[in-house]
């Protein structure tokens, strides 16, 4: 307790982003790229680069926001064979809150039935179209981490009390991060609307939430250990965001099979291998293998064409 009444705002326990690494790696592909699989690329970095800045906008707004609370951003959690990427865990002395950023173009409405429809304006008209439910999406994050926490609780009483109290202590909250989106959510039902707010309404929701009555659960006493308990879950993400491009890649630069392993490592420093095409000199056309560390490591390998 003593450690978190110290606190005079936010603490970031955890900063880096995932989708930073993503970005990393289709700028390095995008490089040798071209045609229609460029334009590809180019919309995949586009959509990446939107969501990074819905995030940043967050950040801001929790930064500013004067609150004690631990703030985790971008936890990949794995339990059971299930997975979850959580934009944010905000831990405060009074709740947990689980937040998923959406920095979407257009305007949101939701429906009584709870379902959300984006309309984007194209000069003269407008479209509409139908969403996947973000408040549906966080809310298989909540049950992921419901189960690890609660797996975590090998005392039966303890176990029963959390899980009881899950929801009134763990809030999901949607965040819609682009400033001039206009949400609608009059005729939405009431659980749907108190999980979906606009940025700038974002550290007002969790003062609001924790001046609730009831809401003192003893949180005060284990801030901290929950917040380290749910950094220390965190896993690194393996997967590769450019294998599909490649494979596209590999087919476009030649006719002509050739034998590709299945890693290739950096004979300078050991990182992964990426594959491109010389674009000059006398190997220009050729496709080869550089280092994904690309300027700070210029080591390559050669592909070995098969020859009849």
């Amino acid at each position: 307790m003593g450690l978190f009444t110290k606190l005079r705002g936010p603490v970031f326990l955890k900063e880096d982003s995932e989708a930073e690494r993503h970005l990393k790696e289709l700028q390095l592909i995008q490089r040798t790229a071209s045609g229609e699989l460029k334009k590809e690329i180019d919309q995949d970095i586009r959509l990446v680069e939107l969501g990074i800045y819905g995030e940043k906008q967050i950040r801001f707004e929790l930064e500013n926001s004067h609150i004690p609370m631990y703030v985790l951003h971008d936890l990949y959690l794995e339990h059971n064979g299930l997975s979850a990427q959580i934009d944010y865990l905000i831990v405060t002395k009074r709740h947990v809150f689980v937040v998923e950023c959406k920095n979407l173009y257009g305007n949101i409405e939701i429906t009584r039935n709870g379902d959300f429809v984006r309309t984007v304006n194209f000069g003269r008209y407008n479209k509409k179209e139908g969403i996947y439910s973000p408040v549906t999406q966080n809310q298989r994050h909540m049950e992921l981490v419901k189960a690890i926490r609660g797996e975590a609780k090998k005392n039966l009483i303890t176990r029963s009390l959390f899980e009881r109290d899950f929801l009134r202590n763990y809030r999901s909250i949607v965040v819609l991060a682009n400033s001039k989106t206009v949400l609608n959510d009059r005729y939405a039902p009431k659980e749907i609307r108190q999980q979906v707010i606009r940025v700038d309404r974002l550290a007002d929701y969790i003062r609001k939430t924790d001046a609730e009555p009831g809401s003192e659960s003893g949180f005060d006493k284990a801030t901290l250990e929950i917040a380290q308990f749910f950094l220390e879950q965190n896993k690194q993400n393996a997967v590769d965001y450019t294998a599909r491009y490649q494979n596209q890649m590999k087919m476009a630069l030649s006719e002509e099979p050739y034998e590709e392993a299945k890693e290739i490592l950096c004979p300078r420093c050991g990182a992964v291998m990426v594959l491109r095409k010389a674009g000059k000199g006398p190997n220009a056309g050729k496709p080869f293998y550089g280092c994904s560390k690309y300027p700070a490591c210029r080591g390559i390998v050669n592909i070995q064409r098969q020859t009849e």
